[in-house]
């Protein structure tokens, strides 16, 4: 595939990141991966692994002269790592992010970009359990949606860069509002990992549940719904407090369900408890006929640790 970028930075170097330079090397799509992070940690693991074409000092000295940038921090970060390198971009630089939430991120990041940068906002729907360098392989955004979100008036040319880029990584790509985007998120991913830290938390509590058995007995129901609680605590703080009323309003929803349920069970409607899911289980069916999952068992998903 043709070159996009001369010049790649990307700052944070976790599972996503990782995942961007697999998949650009995969295709060909960049010149040169410059690389930071502020973990010391994760910056060996890159250097011994030789992650990056490049790895910078600091983000300041990863951004100069790229052409497109990667904010690929937590949420809570986006803002901070802004302000640190708006005034060493080039000008015509495009910068995007891969953050989950897209209102407060476009807030925080945008006031610290000069008008003569391109700031495009990206959400790729795409992750596993796993974080750090050692855990993004180039496959992963194969088939997955990629969400942008340009501002209005956005220059054409770098959108259209943008696509092609997650084109060549393999993702599919649709346009989204970012109010509209927080909405739908908070139903397909932030409750769902929300309600599955939750159900671990019962389980801790539960004393007559001891963790020995939650962890023998864990390999149906639980360990496939909990798998998701895995994910990185970090990343999964921020994304709440910054997607808090859209969030809300889901698990508000969310409650009303489960209040309908727990009546069905104690009143015995077996009808109602069938037909909830019959439909659900379409809705399911659904997923995977978009081919955005598989009925293979563990979801077809590799047993892979991160670095292998």
């Amino acid at each position: 595939m043709t070159q996009i970028y001369g010049r790649v930075a990307v700052i944070g170097l976790g599972l996503i990141a990782s995942s961007m330079i697999h998949a650009m090397r995969r295709a060909g799509l960049a010149g040169t991966v410059i690389g930071y992070d502020a973990s010391a940690a994760h910056m060996e693991m890159a250097r011994e692994d030789g992650l990056c074409d490049l790895l910078a000092g600091s983000a300041e000295e990863a951004v100069r002269d790229a052409e497109l940038v990667a904010l690929c921090v937590p949420v809570g970060a986006m803002g901070q790592v802004a302000e640190q390198i708006g005034p060493h971009l080039r000008p015509g630089t495009t910068v995007t992010d891969v953050g989950s939430v897209k209102r407060s991120v476009i807030d925080a990041v945008a006031p610290h970009l000069s008008p003569d940068v391109t700031f495009i906002p990206g959400h790729p729907m795409a992750g596993t359990e796993y974080s750090g360098p050692r855990a993004g392989f180039a496959e992963l955004f194969d088939g997955r949606w990629c969400l942008l979100l340009p501002p209005e008036g956005c220059d054409p040319e770098a959108l259209r860069k943008l696509r092609a880029l997650w084109t060549g990584m393999g993702a599919n790509v649709e346009e989204m509002e970012p109010d509209h985007h927080d909405l739908v998120c908070a139903v397909i991913s932030h409750a769902p990992h929300l309600i599955a830290y939750t159900m671990v938390g019962v389980a801790d509590d539960l004393r007559r549940v001891t963790d020995q058995e939650v962890i023998k007995f864990s390999a149906a129901g639980f360990r496939d719904f909990t798998r998701i609680a895995a994910s990185d605590p970090t990343m999964w703080r921020d994304v709440f407090l910054n997607n808090r009323d859209a969030t809300l309003e889901i698990l508000g929803r969310f409650t009303e369900e489960l209040f309908a349920l727990q009546r069905a069970i104690r009143t015995g409607d077996g009808d109602l408890l069938f037909d909830y899911f019959t439909r659900t289980r379409a809705i399911r069916k659904g997923i995977i006929d978009a081919g955005q999952d598989t009925a293979a068992p563990d979801f077809g998903r590799a047993k892979r640790q991160p670095g292998e």
